[in-house]
């Protein structure tokens, strides 16, 4: 089993019923999927750099991404409507939690200055939303073999229903969430 999903089951399912005075256990909040979202605004010239990004994605998700088309022309950036422009992959079930594990315990840690996550990134019901600035702070990343240094949105979708709820439970996870 997944340390992260037994970490879960033994310790913060207890915690949040106590918390929120839960009286039913299937009222605790669960993760329902992260998804990783990497735009490649050099694959409007180059498409090389879209596989490089596609190859990075694989390695640090485990998961194939889906290339991410424009849907409308920007004149402005030289963009066509329906070009490869980015990546994403939405993560569930064993992967989600192995992902997640790895991104609390290895890759935030690894920031330069790192303080805690903002809590202001909850959008409300229950979700959270961060961006890292660099994909080389995951450890399957060869910096040697990196064309480019870019950055990638996580999402992290819960069924919690207030970003309260959502705070304490990403917590009791091992987010490092910065107090408000």
């Amino acid at each position: 089993m997944v340390r992260l999903k037994e970490k879960y089951r033994k310790e913060v399912v207890p915690a949040m019923m106590e918390r929120f005075k839960y009286k039913n256990i299937m009222q605790v909040p669960k993760l329902e999927k992260v998804v990783v979202n990497m735009g490649v605004s050099d694959a409007i010239s180059t498409a090389k750099s879209l596989d490089n990004a596609v190859n990075d994605m694989v390695s640090i998700t485990g998961q194939r991404p889906v290339i991410t088309k424009a849907k409308k022309s920007i004149a402005a950036f030289k963009l066509r409507q329906g070009v490869s422009i980015g990546c994403k992959v939405t993560l569930r079930g064993h992967k989600m939690y192995i992902f997640l594990d790895k991104l609390f315990n290895i890759v935030l840690p690894r920031i330069r200055d790192f303080r805690g996550l903002s809590p202001k990134s909850f959008d409300g019901r229950g979700n959270f939303a961060m961006g890292l600035k660099e994909q080389i702070i995951f450890p399957e990343i060869e910096y040697d073999k990196v064309d480019k240094v870019r950055g990638m949105d996580i999402i992290v979708v819960t069924t919690a229903n207030s970003d309260e709820e959502a705070s304490q439970f990403l917590k009791f996870l091992g987010c490092p969430i910065k107090e408000s």
